[in-house]
């Protein structure tokens, strides 16, 4: 028995080294954490349960028979995140070069179908060089299986994706299809191709960082929601990720204990919105004062920055937070921030989140680059999103709320449930000068008529009552109290009940 209990032991230490000291010694100098030193940090203290340590792969081609390392090149398991149940898989850079095999492949397909089963969220650590080419189509199949099971556990868990290390070809899929990616400077790049089959085919030449690194994915293509400077950084930005969301469809958000009162009266917010009505402000104030304890996580922060998404929290309960930023682009709507706004909807729409909407948008953004990119589509994307949310939806006008932009920004037609607008708030169909000039086209030459009408024409609809009267503002409140309505508006929806008709899906605009 003895003998067996000290073979075990040596298995198990011959594993968990992967690829030998020499290849681990190879990844701290690029700057990098193994594979279980990854999932250490992210799981709680001794929590973390493994699988299939002992697997190994079943290639015979190219002398693969000759070297066959235990685990595979990644570690799979369960664990906690501040005692909450997350499955968790870290590829190994130091076997093979984390590349996927047949086996590979069968381990996260394993951990991704009982996240499912079993109502967790699945968090999956990337640091591969792709396909294991001795395998062949076995490799391509072991993808394709990873894939089919991301897309049947979208909307019935949270998926996170962590970059740390290569991410290219098909192995980007996988990743593309969860709802979170974040990646490490310097460390990490995602592409489909690399630089040098760009530089074969398109004669362009590009590095790897300048092609696919975390501030491409950031801040030009949308891929990534948030880049961190180190492992060590990025993982801990996942735990508090994790902590903001339910652990699958069918549960709530976690509630946390608070210690800000729902009552809290904020002052400064009467003097938020400059008296020059094109003055920029930041919104981001506006949100960390009404969020419990001044805490908000961003999501996409470098992405699309005329738009604002993140989560935070109003009595302990996480609320997803929508937001035009007028410091960027006026706060108008275009391509991009209709996007991420749309995909940010969906999630929390998925997920039970209640959503909370900051509007202060003079309209879509004018151009032909804009037209031409499709806003019309990707404009619908996000008044698709809001209509088909079923989740409690409270909107704050701040300030501007024009023309179909009004609608897109959950308005009262959009099955919002509260929608509030501050004294200062303009809802109407466009800016006074617009609108006079349209109206009286007649006085065009004369400047001192014309300046008359926009005056007639401010005091008239430069204002929420014309709205409040219709019925389309539910109350127009003191800015100072944001916090208090919006607390008690969640507070009172938390039993809301509301259903679409039976569809297999919709078709949004994509």
């Amino acid at each position: 028995m003895k003998d067996i209990l000290t073979e075990l032991e040596n298995r198990r230490n011959e594993a968990r080294l992967g690829g030998g000291q020499k290849r681990i010694d190879a990844q701290h100098g690029r700057g990098k954490l193994t594979a279980r030193e990854r999932i250490d940090l992210l799981l709680d203290e001794g929590s973390f349960e493994e699988f299939d340590m002992f697997v190994s792969h079943r290639c015979t081609d190219f002398g693969m028979e000759n070297q066959k390392p235990a685990g595979d090149g990644v570690v799979t398991g369960w664990g906690t995140i501040n005692g909450r149940m997350v499955y968790v898989f870290s590829q190994d850079f130091t076997v093979f070069g984390g590349s996927l095999s047949e086996t590979h492949a069968q381990k996260i397909c394993k951990i991704m179908d009982m996240a499912i089963q079993n109502g967790a969220p699945v968090i999956g650590i990337n640091d591969s060089g792709g396909a294991r080419i001795q395998e062949g189509v076995a490799s391509l199949a072991g993808y394709a299986e990873v894939f089919q099971r991301n897309i049947m556990a979208s909307g019935v868990v949270p998926q996170i994706s962590v970059i740390m290390g290569p991410c290219a070809g098909g192995a980007v899929y996988s990743p593309a299809m969860t709802d979170f990616i974040f990646m490490v400077k310097d460390t990490s790049y995602m592409f489909v191709t690399g630089p040098d089959v760009v530089k074969t085919v398109t004669n362009e030449v590009v590095t790897a960082e300048e092609l696919g690194g975390a501030s491409t994915h950031t801040k030009k293509s949308s891929v990534a929601d948030g880049a961190f400077e180190n492992d060590v950084e990025a993982l801990a930005e996942v735990r508090r990720l994790v902590d903001f969301l339910p652990l699958n469809n069918r549960e709530k958000p976690p509630v946390r204990p608070f210690f800000d009162s729902p009552e809290r009266v904020e002052t400064s917010l009467d003097t938020l919105i400059p008296d020059n009505p094109n003055t920029p402000y930041d919104m981001k104030e506006l949100i960390t004062k009404v969020a419990d304890e001044g805490d908000f996580y961003e999501i996409q922060e470098d992405y699309a920055k005329n738009i604002i998404t993140g989560f935070i929290r109003l009595e302990g309960q996480t609320v997803g937070v929508v937001a035009n930023q007028p410091m960027v682009l006026a706060g108008c709507l275009d391509i991009d921030s209709s996007r991420k706004a749309a995909r940010f909807v969906r999630f929390c729409d998925c997920f039970e989140i209640p959503i909370l909407t900051f509007v202060d948008v003079p309209g879509f953004l004018p151009g032909t680059s804009q037209e031409y990119g499709g806003v019309i589509k990707h404009g619908a994307k996000l008044l698709f999103a809001y209509g088909e949310a079923t989740v409690p939806k409270v909107t704050v006008i701040t300030r501007k709320a024009y023309g179909g932009a009004y609608d897109v920004m959950a308005s009262k037609h959009l099955r919002g449930d509260f929608n509030y607008a501050w004294p200062t708030a303009e809802i109407a169909v466009m800016g006074a000068k617009g609108a006079t000039e349209i109206i009286h086209r007649a006085d065009l030459g004369n400047d001192e008529k014309i300046a008359q009408h926009a005056q007639d024409y401010e005091n008239r609809f430069a204002n929420p009552f014309v709205a409040a009267e219709r019925g389309f503002i539910d109350e127009v409140i003191m800015p100072q109290s944001t916090r208090r309505r919006v607390s008690r508006a969640f507070a009172s929806l938390r039993n809301k009940k509301l259903k679409n008709p039976w569809k297999k899906h919709d078709n949004i605009p994509l």
